[in-house]
């Protein structure tokens, strides 16, 4: 492991834990490969590698500049391919298979333009298999329970630093999905008011 290279979040060292209990359920117990969309410091891909052994992991992230961080903690875990980076709301997302068996993605929907979540759904649907999950996780907004004041605030926080980010509404990232071809299957209520949300691939 490369210590230069090594970004840091603590946020992804909380949260990890709570996320792959989720994951070890929803992902197909037979395992495959697992794209990973914003992969940030590289942190989960590389716990999510090392606890799921028979899935391969391919991190990515739109910012070439964390692509060395992301190596550096996935060094030496064989089931972990190279980061790709990958402009998510691209019309084609290189080098990513064409059959991928899941696609994970964690706060990237809410730090980034409504684009960002259209281009994700477009992928989603261009490259899972049918049947495969599409696994969501962040903070959103739920028309039937009440905001908690500290998601209020990250959500006026973020849109006073740029006006196109901001919490989403999992009805319309629902809406989204399925016009794209994805159907909604579970939501789950995870630690410091987070959501992670799954979604079915059409077909299967």
């Amino acid at each position: 492991m490369q210590a230069s290279s090594l970004l840091h979040s603590p946020a992804a060292e909380r949260n990890r834990e709570p996320i792959l209990q989720v994951l070890q359920r929803v992902l197909p117990g037979a395992g495959g490969t697992a794209l990973e969309i914003a992969a940030g410091s590289g942190q989960h891909a590389a716990h999510f590698a090392r606890a799921l052994p028979n899935w391969q992991w391919l991190p990515s992230d739109g910012d070439a500049r964390v692509l060395p961080s992301i190596a550096a903690w996935c060094d030496g875990l064989p089931n972990v391919l190279p980061p790709l980076h990958v402009d998510v709301a691209a019309p084609q997302w290189d080098g990513v298979p064409p059959a991928l068996d899941a696609l994970y993605c964690a706060n990237m929907v809410h730090i980034s333009p409504w684009a960002c979540c259209e281009g994700l759904m477009r992928g989603a649907a261009r490259h899972l298999k049918a049947g495969a999950p599409l696994v969501l996780y962040g903070p959103f907004i739920q028309d039937s329970v009440p905001t908690a004041p500290s998601n209020l605030a990250f959500d006026a926080d973020l849109r006073a630093r740029d006006p196109a980010w901001g919490l989403r509404r999992l009805a319309d990232v629902a809406d989204l999905a399925r016009e794209a071809g994805l159907r909604f299957q579970e939501s789950v209520a995870l630690p410091a008011n987070n959501l992670l949300l799954v979604f079915l691939r059409a077909g299967g």
